[in-house]
């Protein structure tokens, strides 16, 4: 049975494809999950047209975000903590810490997981941290980690 994914399905497909599956997983799994439709004219053009809203929403959000970080790359938050000799820190700067960080100096939240940290800061120092605001919307962000 040829069907039209409304969603992204792992090892079958992405969101709008028209895909051949058994009868039976389509019947029993995909359609009563709302997952896929049966592919016929009316629903080929159904999805075409959440298609092109889908997109058009997705330049919107991305327009607001792109201005948002122009915004944002400006900031530059200092994190104070304990150091001992030679300026290594007891602890480390997580991704948690610089995302509450920003989150005082910014409009936007911004949660640890959009922070791309490769490892703990453990080190004074100023560093730059990228924040992903979205998969195509990358801000760098100076983080000044000083002795308390």
């Amino acid at each position: 049975m040829e069907i039209i994914l409304r969603d992204d399905i792992d090892n079958l497909g992405k969101c709008g494809e028209i895909v051949g599956v058994k009868d039976g997983y389509a019947r029993n799994f995909l359609i009563p999950k709302g997952l896929a439709v049966r592919a016929t004219k009316s629903s080929r053009r159904l999805i075409e047209e959440e298609s092109q809203q889908r997109k058009m929403r997705a330049k919107k959000i991305k327009r607001n975000l792109q201005g948002i970080a122009d915004k944002m790359k400006d900031i530059s938050c200092t994190i104070t903590v304990q150091a001992g000799e030679e300026d290594k820190l007891y602890g480390s700067v997580t991704a948690t810490d610089i995302a509450e960080a920003v989150n005082k100096l910014s409009e936007v939240e911004v949660s640890p997981k959009q922070v791309i940290l490769e490892e703990p800061i453990k080190i004074l120092g100023v560093y730059t941290v990228t924040i992903s605001l979205h998969k195509e919307v990358e801000v760098p962000v100076k983080v000044w980690v000083v002795k308390e």
